[in-house]
């Protein structure tokens, strides 16, 4: 099998893998809340435990396949998320069970993405590396974008138990295609960091401004955490502002999706259009719309304005997710270790985030609102701290 013909079927796994996790993860915080009662501050601390997990899980799985090899990381990872869906599955209603399962799907999960990403993206051309890691985030965020929007639906046509048998099925069936392809993406591995001249150093434009290509990278590092903090801060409280607002599990897909669709096609946008490479405007413009479309969407009743706000949020979310990624596989050579930091940078938000909004309510129960403009304030900080590494780095 051709080296072409592998990244194709990597881009298979991808979108498997997006449709999956999306999946499960997010319509497993509408069961806490139908099943166990899980009210805000709950849906927010679960966010919290996964994004701890993450965020050490994903740096040590990309450690992993860059040392020991993308196949043996793909393996673990698609056999420990089938096994532990299966699990959960089997006890619905218990809820040490839901959590402990999803723990160690978190786990697997980070033995996945990191490798993907460096699969996508080794021994490419310049062109080539651009077009690839254009064409991953595509299809992640249509997939994860269509898994939202159908979601509800999908549960409720084939009732509570596609929770966990759509998810385990998709798994397996990752594991399967894994060992079709397994001669390329062992040789895959086998020429990581043995990289054209051309790609060897950043593109041109990261020469033409008057900060190094690394900081590009630190920025994007530095901003990447808090975008998540904004993001899961508000999926941990969507089932319970469905229910204020009159949303159904379906019509909450349907209708909370809108920003997923929007990230989608500033994806597409970003990936034709280049301009924003190693531009710091672009990326603190996108930091400060992030900022103030997440207060929108956690404060707001009404259902226009939050579909406005879903709009600015999903391109601010795109620009600057494309942003730390790109800047992972553009600047230096070890791939898979620098999609495991990307990835565990995002851990380190979807953390932080939810972690403090619970801590909030916890201290404030009388103030429904303190948690979000907690978060509020932090993305202001990280707004701020974005301004004060640009800057000192210029002078």
């Amino acid at each position: 099998m051709t080296a072409a013909a592998t990244k194709t079927w990597v881009h298979v796994l991808e979108g498997m893998n997006a449709f999956a996790c999306t999946f499960y993860f997010q319509y497993l915080l509408f069961h806490l809340r139908d099943q166990f009662g899980f009210g805000q501050r709950e849906s927010l601390l679960f966010l919290a435990l996964h994004g701890l997990i993450y965020t050490g899980a994903a740096w040590a799985g990309g450690r992993f396949g860059q040392r020991r090899g993308y196949l043996a990381a793909l393996q673990l990872g698609f056999a420990g998320m089938t096994l532990s869906v299966l699990v959960a599955g089997a006890w619905p209603a218990h809820c040490a069970v839901q959590i402990g399962a999803m723990v160690c799907w978190t786990v697997s999960q980070c033995m996945t993405w990191p490798i993907i990403e460096a699969l996508v993206s080794e021994n490419e051309s310049r062109a080539g590396v651009a077009r690839r890691v254009g064409l991953y985030n595509v299809i992640w965020a249509a997939v994860g974008a269509l898994a939202y929007c159908s979601g509800g639906a999908l549960i409720e046509r084939l009732g509570p138990g596609a929770l966990y048998a759509l998810p385990a099925g998709l798994h397996l069936a990752q594991l399967v295609l894994l060992s079709r392809i397994a001669p390329g993406v062992r040789e895959a591995h086998a020429q990581a960091g043995r990289v054209p001249v051309e790609t060897a150093v950043p593109e041109a434009a990261a020469f033409q401004q008057k900060v190094p290509p690394a900081l590009f990278l630190k920025m994007a590092w530095l901003v990447i955490p808090f975008t998540y903090i904004a993001i899961n801060t508000l999926l941990a409280v969507v089932p319970q502002r469905s229910l204020a607002l009159g949303l159904d599990t379906a019509k909450a897909g349907a209708f909370w999706a809108v920003w997923f669709f929007v990230r989608l096609a500033s994806f597409v946008l970003l990936w034709q259009w280049t301009g924003w490479h190693y531009r710091f405007r672009w990326l603190v413009a996108a930091f400060g719309a992030l900022a103030v479309s997440f207060c929108v969407l956690m404060l707001s009743q009404s259902l226009p304005v939050l579909v406005a706000a879903q709009a600015v949020f999903g391109c601010a979310a795109g620009l600057i997710y494309y942003s730390s990624l790109f800047y992972a596989m553009d600047v230096g050579e070890a791939k898979g270790e620098h999609g495991g930091i990307h990835e565990a940078v995002i851990g380190a938000g979807i953390c932080t985030g939810p972690a403090l909004a619970a801590l909030t309510l916890h201290l404030l129960p009388d103030q429904p609102e303190s948690g979000a403009w907690a978060v509020a304030v932090m993305l202001a900080l990280g707004l701020a701290a974005l301004g004060v590494v640009r800057a000192r780095a210029a002078r």
